[in-house]
């Protein structure tokens, strides 16, 4: 297929660009490269074609050709998403939604969205499967259902939208984040010997390795358009589900950093266990073959072989709200998250 990944030069895109190549894909990326320096390693995956576009600015000749979309571009967490809410929803809903509009007008076939199981917010401790009810509680995760709404009301015969929702990520990328639990726990674990939780480490996370993520958009995609036609599909193990706090004794395991918390630690709201059962039996070769534990062990090696240190781990390298919040303060984003230059 000729394939078009938003967000290519990511987190999670510049893992799954060179899946789908080894796949026999022909990738076209779009990407606004806001994140460009932020490299962890030494290089970063390419595709085929690379268009430097905002989604914002997408245009109905960027689908030329075009098979299926891989929708991963958007503001990527609750805190970058609440920096400018108003830009959020205009980001991750309006223009995911204009960006799927373009496509089916354009005969795209396939639409993969990157949602997520925060979508499901603040649930209680039992398990979920897809047709939980939302309660996000974040406008990042309400943005998210926004999306899977509009895109069910385009789907028929010529258009089969995909619903992916994703656990929370881990793993090793080229373009690595600290700002998700189990980088940062271990991150800060390599670099002050301490395993530093920031919230009371009682709420529930389904967590899900990027590689793991990547292979299922592969899956889901190549798979026959009536088995994943309109449909939902929660991205992870159900095994792997865990509390915070759990996250933190195996990362001190891992790491043999000492467990401490922070004095002003907090209840996390956000609260939800996930059963990813569908996927498993649907589509088995698309079960997670990543776990914490092992994940942890990759993330001790890279940032080792790295070299990370603390201050790159807690900065704008690597964390994505400070990044945003330099280039503002630098002139090189406005207000509205247009990117004016580079950094």
């Amino acid at each position: 297929m000729k394939v078009l990944v938003t967000g290519h030069d990511g987190y999670i895109g510049t893992i799954l660009v060179p899946m789908l190549q080894s796949r026999g894909h022909e990738v076209v990326g779009m990407d606004n490269m806001l994140f460009e320096s932020c490299v962890f390693g030494t290089k970063v995956s390419r595709p085929d074609v690379e268009l430097r576009v905002d989604i914002r600015d997408a245009k109905p000749e960027h689908f030329d050709g075009v098979d299926s979309v891989i929708h991963l571009a958007g503001m990527s967490n609750d805190p970058a998403g609440d920096l400018n809410p108003a830009a959020t929803y205009e980001i991750n809903h309006r223009a995911s939604s204009r960006l799927a509009e373009m496509a089916k007008d354009a005969g795209v076939n396939r639409f993969l969205f990157s949602s997520s199981c925060s979508t499901y917010g603040a649930h209680g401790d039992d398990f979920l499967d897809e047709h939980a009810e939302f309660l996000p509680v974040t406008p990042y995760g309400e943005s998210k259902v926004f999306v899977e709404q509009d895109l069910a009301s385009m789907a028929d015969d010529s258009f089969t939208p995909t619903y992916l929702r994703n656990a929370t990520a881990y793993g090793s990328s080229e373009r690595l984040r600290g700002d998700l639990v189990v980088n940062n726990l271990t991150g800060f674990a390599l670099t002050t010997g301490q395993v530093f939780l920031k919230s009371d480490g009682s709420s529930w996370r389904p967590l899900v390795h990027i590689e793991d993520i990547a292979r299922a958009f592969c899956v889901l995609m190549e798979a026959p358009a009536d088995t994943v036609h309109d449909q939902a599909f929660n991205i992870g193990a159900t095994a792997e589900n865990y509390r915070i706090s759990d996250v933190a004794t195996i990362v001190g395991e891992v790491t043999g950093a000492e467990i401490t918390m922070s004095d002003e630690a907090f209840n996390d709201i956000r609260n939800y266990r996930v059963n990813c059962d569908k996927l498993a039996n649907a589509f088995p070769e698309a079960v997670p073959q990543w776990t914490v534990r092992s994940g942890a062990e990759q993330l001790k090696a890279a940032m080792e072989r790295n070299g990370l240190t603390h201050d790159d781990l807690e900065g704008a390298k690597y964390m994505r709200l400070k990044k945003l919040q330099e280039n503002m303060d630098n002139g090189s984003l406005s207000a509205d998250l247009h990117w004016l230059g580079t950094s």
